[in-house]
């Protein structure tokens, strides 16, 4: 087999080593290559990589970081009839490789295989709620996106275009999904390991605050940016049952705003604005299990709310366009 593997990084000084050597153990005695798309590392990221038989593609200006730019780029240089995802603080499960092959195979209509996405450091709300039964990490079989990576079929990438939108701080993965499904290509998960993840260990309000500085909560405005006038724009907008949710936010912003303006009595109008916010609190607390979950998860939605236009109206640049880049190293 002959397999190209991404390891997308920014500042993985951690984690990288590891996962380089889960990566060459995995691929002994395959043609293959390894290449670490960088999307600008301030850390030992890059010196650390160099220590090993790996490419290593780097963005310069005028590119900037972003969730969709590390996959593109590490495509842009890639060889390989078959491209395998995976982030600079996972380790590829050893097996994995063989059996995704081998599944592809079997099915030559599906583009991409994936399989489980062990977390490994769950310890904020947002990934405790992320890792449940029903996330779209856990699903087998037929999937609409492979959150987290996995492996992809070269001829399908190359049948919509390219891999990653560049644009995208966020959506990424549901992005690809969706153009390579509207194309009539299938996605799978297996019901095994593909990786084990380390991810955030921060406090949630700070991943919070973190993703708006980062822009990655800007994701689904510029995913619906990208997907207008395309054929799958309904199907979007179908398939992204949070676009309802922040459709009642905005109402219930706007309601609350319409209350204060208008009600002449300002007390009465604030203590209404606040039992609405109480009520909406303590109604998602009882769903939640807990007033902690409650309150994170309505503070959340503000947020995600409010990104939305910004990304919506953020500008683009063409997605399959070459990335501004330099290569630091390669295998000898």
């Amino acid at each position: 087999m002959t397999i190209s593997v991404i390891i997308k990084t920014l500042n993985e000084e951690k984690r990288i080593a590891a996962t380089i050597e889960s990566v060459i153990t995995a691929l002994e005695g395959q043609q293959s290559e390894i290449i670490v798309a960088d999307s600008g590392s301030s850390d030992r990221t890059v010196e650390i990589a160099l220590k090993y038989p790996v490419t290593i593609a780097q963005i310069i200006p005028p590119a900037l970081p972003s969730c969709g730019i590390g996959p593109q780029l590490g495509f842009q240089y890639s060889r390989y009839d078959y491209i395998c995802l995976l982030d600079g603080d996972m380790l590829l499960d050893p097996d994995f490789l063989d059996a995704a092959i081998g599944f592809l195979a079997d099915n030559p209509s599906v583009a991409g295989v994936t399989g489980h996405v062990e977390e490994m450091l769950v310890s904020n709300l947002e990934f405790a709620r992320r890792v449940k039964r029903n996330a779209p990490e856990n699903r087998i079989g037929p999937i609409d996106r492979m959150n987290g990576g996995g492996l992809y079929r070269r001829t399908a990438i190359e049948n919509v275009g390219y891999l990653s939108d560049r644009n995208l701080h966020g959506y990424e993965e549901f992005d690809l999904g969706v153009r390579l499904r509207s194309a009539g290509w299938g996605l799978h998960r297996l019901d095994r390991r593909f990786v084990q993840h380390f991810g955030h260990t921060v406090n949630s309000y700070r991943l919070l605050v973190r993703r708006w500085k980062s822009k990655y909560l800007y994701g689904i405005g510029e995913l619906l940016r990208a997907s207008l006038g395309k054929p799958y724009f309904i199907q979007v907008l179908r398939e992204l049952p949070e676009l309802k949710l922040w459709a009642f936010v905005y109402l219930w912003w706007t309601l609350s705003l319409g209350l204060v303006l208008f009600l002449p009595d300002k007390s009465m109008a604030i203590a209404a604005v606040s039992a609405m916010l109480a009520a909406v609190v303590l109604l998602v607390s009882l769903k939640k299990g807990g007033l902690g979950m409650g309150l994170y998860t309505v503070v959340a939605w503000f947020f995600h709310a409010a990104a939305l236009p910004v990304g919506l109206f953020r500008s683009r640049k063409k997605p399959s366009a070459p990335i501004e880049s330099r290569i630091l190293g390669k295998p000898a």
